[in-house]
């Protein structure tokens, strides 16, 4: 019996190899994969307080990739692989890696030269990279955890609260974030600064 994904309003659907990636055969239910990826990224937290990370380090595909993996490569045998497939969101597949090195050579800029305060620069990066759209799947969590990790490693700051939320079930806190997505979108970044700070 094949596992059922039930996919909520922003969540990209898997295909069929990527479900194929699956390393754990006895998860069913999404209930149990989002447990299974909870406990997953919980270790990844702890590694990324391990690792005193310095923005030389952070601001790479390497990095980008080397997190994914932490947080699900225990889970699934493609993390921390940039996808090979076009989806419903997301840039085509053969450009990701350009859009990537743009995206970390324009952070570094901003950084640089001060043009954003530090929780713009952060949700800025966050904001393209979840619509560069890397990996298959955990992209939303991936995009929320860098920019934790810019404002604490990068610029000495709090994490962004996020509601307190990790936005994986389907409620009010997952619409208000798509929403201020959906905005930020449009070039309108403040509703996503506030929902994260909140």
């Amino acid at each position: 019996m094949g596992l059922k994904f039930e996919y909520k309003d922003g969540q990209t659907p898997l295909d069929e190899e990527e479900k194929e990636g699956l390393k754990i055969k006895s998860i069913t239910t999404q209930g149990e994969l989002d447990e299974f990826e909870q406990l997953n990224i919980e270790k990844a937290v702890e590694w990324t307080i391990r690792a005193n990370l310095k923005l030389e380090k952070i601001l790479t595909e390497k990095f980008i990739k080397d997190l994914h993996k932490k947080m699900y490569g225990d889970v699934w045998k493609w993390a921390g692989e940039f996808r090979k497939t076009d989806k419903n969101i997301g840039i085509k597949w053969t450009q990701v890696g350009v859009e990537i090195k743009n995206l970390l050579d324009d952070t570094k800029f901003w950084i640089e030269n001060k043009t954003f305060q530090a929780e713009e620069i952060a949700i800025r990066f966050k904001h393209r990279i979840v619509s560069i759209h890397c990996f298959p799947n955990g992209n939303g969590r991936h995009s929320r955890m860098m920019a934790d990790i810019i404002m604490e490693s990068i610029f000495g700051k709090e994490i962004f609260s996020w509601h307190q939320s990790n936005m994986v079930k389907a409620n009010e806190t997952r619409k208000e974030y798509i929403k201020a997505l959906r905005k930020a979108d449009n070039g309108n970044i403040t509703p996503l600064i506030k929902f994260a700070k909140n």
